[in-house]
């Protein structure tokens, strides 16, 4: 099999701003607290010890017993409530948005690189305690971006009307979704479990963050996983302070906006606003504005005073939802976290926040990029062998693909920059001829040098064409096997469900990719299942 590793750096898939930061460069060192490596975690866990509010913890450790009341909860997760309570437990945590059926396989991906990042910090740091959270996101209210998943090639989409936060959401009308799933999944014992693990998440719950907690805890629970939802009213006594303050002093639009102009040699993944907060209903989550001396929730009537709106903070503080901005500090001030770990492009707006944190004097969390990981068959591995094909070459544009292996299949040399090369030379050697005799012959040579270079660079496009076409067989294979791996052209990650893959490996899949990755290396994984 291919034995090259592709680094997230030069895999085509990542910006140049996460590039550089796992690159280490010294421009963005004001950007984050601490690289992510095995012996910086020592220094985030004094770090944390010292600056988080203890108190936060009993308030915790009894929010997550009451939202797990329902739920079977394994002996590793029950421990790992239990240890939140204690002044040596830290937690490392991702989020991720409640999509239906966990959406793209990369909803596995950051679970593992959390659970797996625990371990190694056990492992390294026995005196203390690493409890693995998956942060719900279920204050969010983009249904359009979570109402779906792909199976085969084919979406299933969840008909519905949603404007408010989608935790909260009903799961009324996932029947429908349900029945069409099943007969796209068959009879066999793995496709059984699937429809029995839909069944239970969905059609057992009645809204979307009970029926993503059950999905979550029945594959994760053996590994301690803790799933929060943060959308709740005892949790959101503990960020009162911090909600007064962007209200009265937009502390976060100062500091973030300062911030921007370090990235301005990059795409900026989130601007701030004046106040990134929404107002929060069953139904509702708008945003709050300032306009004329008022206070007002977009897109309503509802409008407040400063007194009433800080008096309304003070006594329902649960009405208050933070931004993509805020969201971030809320989970710092609430959890004795070390790490967030997430895609590129959540790690890209955690990296404009480090000077707000440090406005707020909360502690800054070391930022890790989620494993990524190829899942390929023993078949598709064999195919690649005997195609000659390296990883690299997999993870190539198409196009760039086909031209390439065209080149090295080909029995003729293709490449005709030799030639290029030669009539540079020589039509250099005309124009010091033409210098020291007729100068008004420079344009005409220099019109005659592009001519000719252009007729040659169209003749090899020509050669690369036919020989194309005479090695069409090969590269149609070649162009199937990456098309299997890299469906619509994009990261399998990113397009495929996990139900693809359970249907042919069953509870096999997890553990192979719990023992497979490594959340501290920044590679993509190729794992055979």
């Amino acid at each position: 099999m291919p034995t090259d590793c592709i680094r997230y750096q030069n895999s085509g898939y990542f910006t140049s701003l996460i590039k550089d930061y796992l690159d280490q460069k010294s421009s963005l060192d004001s950007l984050y607290n601490r690289f992510p490596t095995i012996a910086n975690f020592e220094g985030q866990i004094l770090e944390k010890e010292a600056n988080y509010n203890p108190e936060n913890r009993k308030l915790l450790v009894t929010e997550l017993q009451k939202q797990y009341q329902n739920t079977t909860v394994s002996d590793a997760t029950q421990n790992n409530i239990t240890a939140l309570g204690q002044s040596n437990t830290f937690t490392i945590t991702t989020g991720h948005q409640l999509n239906l059926f966990s959406g793209p396989l990369y909803f596995l991906y950051k679970i593992i690189s959390t659970i797996n990042l625990a371990s190694e910090l056990k492992a390294k740091y026995p005196q203390s305690n690493f409890v693995p959270v998956y942060w719900m996101a279920t204050e969010d209210h983009d249904f359009e971006e979570i109402n779906y998943f792909n199976f085969n090639g084919k979406k299933f989409h969840w008909n519905k009307d949603s404007s408010g936060p989608v935790g909260r959401l009903s799961t009324e009308g996932l029947e429908a979704v349900f029945e069409v799933f099943a007969l796209e999944l068959g009879s066999s014992t793995n496709a059984q479990k699937i429809k029995e693990l839909f069944q239970k998440s969905y059609l057992e719950h009645s809204n979307l963050a009970d029926a993503t907690r059950y999905l979550a805890n029945e594959l994760f629970s053996d590994y301690g996983l803790v799933i929060l939802d943060a959308d709740a009213a005892d949790l959101k006594s503990v960020f009162i302070p911090y909600i007064k303050d962007e209200i009265e002093n937009q502390t976060s639009f100062k500091e973030v906006t300062a911030t921007l102009e370090k990235l301005k040699d990059y795409s900026i993944q989130v601007n701030p606003r004046e106040i990134n907060l929404f107002y929060i209903e069953n139904n509702l989550r708008e945003r709050i504005v300032f306009e004329n001396d008022t206070y007002k929730v977009n897109h309503t009537n509802i409008s407040f005073s400063k007194e009433k709106l800080l008096q309304l903070v003070e006594n329902h503080p649960e009405q208050f939802s933070p931004n993509v901005i805020l969201r971030p500090l809320y989970q710092e001030v609430l959890l004795p976290n070390l790490c967030y770990i997430g895609g590129g492009g959540e790690i890209a707006y955690w990296l404009e926040l480090q000077s707000f944190f440090n406005a707020t004097e909360v502690s800054f969390p070391i930022l890790l990029v989620r494993n990524s990981v190829l899942l390929a068959t023993e078949k598709q591995i064999k195919k690649a062998d005997s195609l000659q094909l390296s990883w690299a070459d997999l993870f190539s544009k198409q196009n760039d693909l086909a031209n390439q292996k065209t080149k090295t299949l080909s029995e003729i040399d293709l490449d005709l920059s030799g030639i290029k090369e030669q009539l540079r030379k020589q039509f250099s050697e005309l124009q010091s001829i033409a210098l020291q005799t007729d100068q008004s012959f420079i344009g005409a040579l220099k019109a005659q040098e592009i001519k000719q270079i252009k007729g040659i660079e169209h003749l090899e496009k020509r050669l690369l064409k036919a020989q194309k076409r005479k090695l069409v067989d090969v590269l149609e294979r070649i162009i199937q096997l990456q098309n299997e791996l890299f469906p619509n052209q994009s990261l399998q990650e990113r397009q495929n469900n996990f139900s693809e893959f359970y249907l042919e490996n069953g509870d096999d899949l997890i553990p192979t990719l719990i023992k497979k990755l490594r959340p501290l290396e920044q590679y993509f994984e190729v794992v055979i299942v």
